[in-house]
Parts: structure tokens; sequence; C-alpha cells
């Protein structure tokens, strides 16, 4: 699996930042849906996965012509990358059940 950069403000936790692909300068947001709103912008690809309690959102910053599969990589790295990996990776909000 190829490795990608990530940033993360001084000030936000680990799962609000971007993921960076060095290769074709593609970059990935991701957004904490359950401490932060988020609308998708028009134009830009959104994923959404949801892992036990925790539910994200990734929103492409730059989109053009990148490949869907790359954007999915990059997901997957993440969720990796945070030790979720019951993670499913979604293309549309799923409904969030309610305990």
């Amino acid at each position: 699996m190829t490795n990608y950069l990530l940033s993360i403000s001084a000030n936000s936790t680990v799962k609000k930042g971007t993921i960076h692909d060095p290769d074709t300068k593609l970059k990935v947001a991701v957004v904490d849906l359950l401490r932060s709103k988020f609308k998708p912008s028009k134009g830009e690809l959104s994923f959404y996965v949801t892992a036990g309690k925790e539910t994200l959102a990734f929103e492409t910053q730059g989109y053009s012509k990148h490949r869907k599969l790359l954007v999915l990589q990059m997901v997957a790295w993440y969720c990796v990358y945070l030790g979720l990996l019951e993670a499913q990776i979604h293309s549309s909000l799923p409904m969030l059940k309610l305990a």
C-alpha cells in the first residue's frame, strides 16, 4: 500500500486533517461527523466511513479526473492509520442508528 502524507492543525484532533498524495498532488480532507458539521462541495468526491461509533467524512480538494480508486486507497490508508480495521466505506452518508 502506498504511503501518503498527513497534515493536522496544531489545535485539531487526529480525526480532522488532510491526506496528501505526493505523486498526484491530490488532497482529501477528513472530518469527524460526530464533532463537526459537513456539507459536500460541488465538483468534489465525498466518501463516508463508519466503524463502531466513529463516523468520518472524506472529501477531495481539487478533484480533477483523478481515479476514484486512488481516493478510496487514501481513505483506506487513513483508516488503517487510525486502527479502524472494521471500517466500512460508503459513497453516501449512511443512516445513523439511534441507540
